[in-house]
């Protein structure tokens, strides 16, 4: 299988319910997110796609939606007290954002909107919260 990688990176905050540590309160990372994404055949260049429909379709799509904005459980708690104070800043999941739950999203269901009629599909995703600390999802 051939597959081509780009990243991109934006600042979001988010917080993780039911966590037992710091991440059950209000904070945020600068995300850097690894989209790899393959093709059933090569085009008549020779490539997937070309790099940028990666970027249109999904870069693009991370900085009209989760970039500078502030990524909430449709659970939580804290969600109706915070959509009083700034909503149009928040970004209601209906997952929990952890990296996994992110990455997971992005596959699942980002990457088939986006990259409908395309050719090409996401196949793997890379969340990294830090330099240190990242989840992929992978489409098995």
């Amino acid at each position: 299988m051939i597959s081509i990688n780009r990243y991109h990176d934006i600042s979001a905050g988010h917080r993780v319910v039911g966590h037992e540590n710091k991440c059950s309160h209000l904070h945020g990372h600068n995300f850097r997110v690894h989209f790899t994404v393959s093709a059933d055949q090569l085009d008549a260049i020779g490539r997937i796609t070309d790099f940028g429909v990666i970027k249109k379709q999904l870069c693009d799509w991370l900085e009209n939606n989760w970039d500078h904005r502030f990524l909430l459980y449709e659970a939580d708690t804290l969600l109706e007290s915070l959509k009083q104070i700034a909503p149009q800043d928040i970004v209601i999941c209906p997952f929990n954002p952890t990296a996994e739950n992110m990455a997971k999203y992005l596959c699942e269901v980002v990457g088939p909107q986006q990259l409908k009629g395309t050719g090409c599909q996401l196949i793997k995703c890379t969340i990294e919260e830090t330099r240190k600390c990242s989840a992929t999802y992978e489409i098995s």
